[in-house]
């Protein structure tokens, strides 16, 4: 069987900005579910890893659902020429408003 190569991770330099309305006891969990999922499958659609159906301020293509009822975003695309993913965006859903530290966007 042949290895996957796993895809770089790099992030905007917007997403510490995001980070600062989610707290510190989540940025574990954070890493590791970009590691898990964005790792080797990044552009495959699953129940939580969605691509966007239409833009959200910045060039992301991807979307992916996670934590405590799915309250946490994470908006990426896929550079597949240059295996990477690039994180743009983490935020928080709070019902029908998504929060990206001091930016907010209704979904």
């Amino acid at each position: 069987m042949v290895k996957k190569r796993p895809y770089r991770i790099v992030y905007a330099p917007e997403v510490k900005y995001n980070l600062r309305i989610i707290g510190p006891q989540y940025y574990s969990l954070i890493k590791k579910t970009i590691g898990e999922q964005l790792r080797f499958e990044p552009n495959i659609e699953t129940r939580n890893r969605k691509p966007l159906k239409r833009p959200i301020g910045f060039e992301a293509k991807w979307e992916l659902r996670f934590g405590l009822n799915n309250c946490f975003r994470i908006f990426y695309r896929v550079e597949s020429i240059n295996h990477e993913v690039w994180i743009l965006a983490i935020g928080i859903k709070d019902g029908e408003r998504l929060i990206f530290g001091e930016k907010e966007e209704n979904r």
